[in-house]
């Protein structure tokens, strides 16, 4: 039986830098992420630009895209688009990893994602802090909304979503994203 070998943040640090490769740690295990396809990018830069459109004029935050963050001492997540609140960029050195996690992260799902990995995520960012977690799936068209109190809901295109706790006033027409 073959046992995979787990790495530190330190040794994770240490891979070689590959031009178009990113990897995130899950829980000391290596997880080489796919190249995305056009509709993945298309949906996530639509977010992110909506996203932006909103909280920089108002000084709310900032909107990363494919930005490495810290959860824990053996895992590093890459959400697709993230928002850190104004308060909390005061603490963060933009030129290391962000410890910790935004408050809300936002996941573009493609074709050669697997749902147990999804949900893995999805717990592992609202364990570390994360207040929101959206789910985007670009082929149904629809939002699944994981909240840190509980709350688990799906949003479709022909609907709006809203995220009041972390962006009070900020909603998001999902055929836009679309």
């Amino acid at each position: 039986m073959a046992t995979e070998t787990l790495l530190t943040i330190s040794q994770f640090d240490e891979l070689p830098v590959k031009e178009g490769i990113l990897y995130e740690l899950n829980e000391g295990g290596v997880v080489t992420m796919t190249e995305p396809m056009p509709r993945h990018n298309w949906v996530r830069d639509n977010i992110a630009a909506a996203l932006r459109d909103f909280a920089h004029p108002r000084n709310l935050g900032r909107v990363f895209v494919e930005t490495g963050y810290q959860l824990t001492p053996e895992t590093v997540r890459i959400p697709d688009v993230s928002f850190v609140p104004a308060e909390r960029m005061r603490d963060i050195d933009l030129d290391k990893r962000i410890q910790g996690m935004p408050a809300l992260a936002i996941e573009v799902v493609s074709p050669t994602d697997l749902a147990e990995d999804l949900t893995q995520k999805v717990k592992q960012y609202l364990a570390a802090g994360a207040k929101a977690v959206w789910v985007f799936y670009p082929k149904p068209r629809e939002v699944q909304v994981f909240r840190a109190h509980g709350a688990i809901f799906v949003r479709r295109e022909s609907e709006t979503l809203e995220e009041p706790e972390v962006l009070p006033g900020f909603a998001l027409d999902l055929k836009s994203v679309f």
